[in-house]
């Protein structure tokens, strides 16, 4: 009896494998012939994928990947295919793991290709402001591909939607691997055009040079994005009310990165943020000490000590930041508004005079200081102008002054210059 009850089940198991095949073979060959709906019904159909024999377990898990990626691809419910697609095809890698790789190479083919589409996608979606959806692209794209940069990208991408629940943990991942998104890029000047190129490795640069048709070559390293990560975290956690785990974000990095201006300028920054401008000195003058040279930092300290209304200190950091980039727009245009802005002042005194005798003569004396304050301007307004002769603020604001001095031939050419360049 026991005999014929093995031999019944070998015969139901045999048909049972048979039977897997059949289907399998089906839905590959629909697949194959571009019927995905009906590939996925099929392999839908096989139940208890547990009891298959391996080979053809390994081949549902593939079939399945495969038939979730053409859903993606064919746009039917894109990210939830892709997740779909992702989940099989690593079963199906761990599965092989034990057993043999068969399919394990051309699911991970495919699941890069999956990637790509999905950053195709996704910046596809950012040109139509649909961040949100763009963010959760590149997030699956990083999960099917591992590259780090598409969850900076996510992360971005979900701020800029104002989705900071969902940033902030993509974030505090690329914070925890130590991402920086630095890479070397391989620069030349073209002579024809003066523009700089970048080659996508040093012997293509080194050829191009050698054709004569490009100057310069050199290598530089792209901005480390660590700082803008952590500064991210920080502020996102401040938006949430948690002050404290913001400045504990920046610590944890300054630890680990003691020498780092660029996380003295973010801790800088949170301090903005939080308006605590006495903290924010004290920061950069820290930054300051560390990297004196730079003239970015003393081009903030110049714009704080504006704000706080000690005018004569930002001009001196304003000029220290001259000193080391002569051509800085910024600096001159803000050293013409520090300037400017002490004329509020002066105008509500005049305004608030009367028509005594007392009064007219305190009105000449003030419309005399104004007008001094003009002339203080205008040469770091002329200055910038050579810079950049389409600079639209200066412009103006010279236009501005040369009426109000009554210089007639120099305001008919600046706001003939203006006229030009809002065409």
């Amino acid at each position: 009896m026991k005999k014929r009850i093995l031999l019944a089940s070998a015969v139901l198991f045999t048909t049972f494998a048979m039977a897997q095949k059949k289907e399998l073979k089906a839905a590959e060959k629909a697949l194959e012939g571009g019927n995905v709906t009906e590939a996925k019904a099929t392999l839908d159909a096989l139940s208890n994928v547990d009891g298959f024999e391996d080979k053809y377990k390994a081949q549902y898990y593939f079939l399945m990947g495969k038939a979730y990626a053409d859903m993606g691809k064919k746009g039917m419910e894109t990210i939830d295919s892709y997740t779909q697609s992702a989940e099989y095809f690593n079963n199906l890698i761990e599965f092989e793991k034990g057993y043999k790789d068969k399919y394990t190479e051309e699911a991970m083919q495919i699941m890069e290709a999956n990637s790509g589409d999905l950053v195709n996608a996704a910046v596809a979606d950012n040109q139509n402001k649909e961040f949100g959806k763009g963010a959760d692209k590149l997030y699956l794209a990083y999960k099917l591909s591992g590259n780090d940069d598409y969850l900076y990208y996510a992360a971005s991408g979900a701020v800029n939607a104002g989705a900071y629940e969902k940033a902030l943990p993509w974030y505090v991942e690329l914070k925890d691997k130590g991402y920086t998104g630095v890479t070397t890029q391989y620069l030349a000047t073209n002579k024809e055009t003066g523009e700089d190129e970048a080659f996508g490795s040093k012997n293509q640069m080194d050829l191009m040079v050698k054709s004569g048709a490009y100057e310069n070559p050199r290598e530089e390293e792209t901005e480390n994005r660590f700082p803008e990560i952590v500064k991210n975290i920080a502020l996102i956690y401040n938006q949430q009310g948690e002050k404290e785990k913001a400045i504990a974000a920046i610590r944890e990095a300054q630890a680990e990165n003691p020498d780092d201006v660029n996380l003295l300028l973010t801790e800088a920054n949170l301090y903005i943020q939080l308006d605590q401008k006495d903290k924010f000195k004290e920061t950069m003058e820290r930054a300051i000490a560390m990297d004196p040279e730079n003239p970015v930092l003393f081009y903030n300290m110049g714009v704080i000590s504006a704000e706080q209304g000690d005018n004569q200190k930002a001009m001196e950091y304003y000029q220290r930041s001259l000193d080391l980039d002569p051509t800085s727009e910024n600096t001159y245009l803000n050293m013409a508004s520090t300037i400017l802005n002490q004329e509020k002042v002066l105008v509500e005194e005049m305004n608030g005079l009367g028509n005594s005798a007392a009064d007219n003569k305190r009105y000449d004396e003030l419309k005399k200081e104004r007008e001094n304050l003009y002339k203080e301007a205008v040469p770091f307004l002329e200055k910038l102008l050579e810079i950049n002769p389409k600079n639209v603020d200066a412009t103006r604001t010279l236009m501005n002054i040369y009426g109000n001095l009554g210089e007639t031939a120099s305001y008919k050419a600046m706001r003939d210059k203006l006229a030009e360049l809002e065409q």
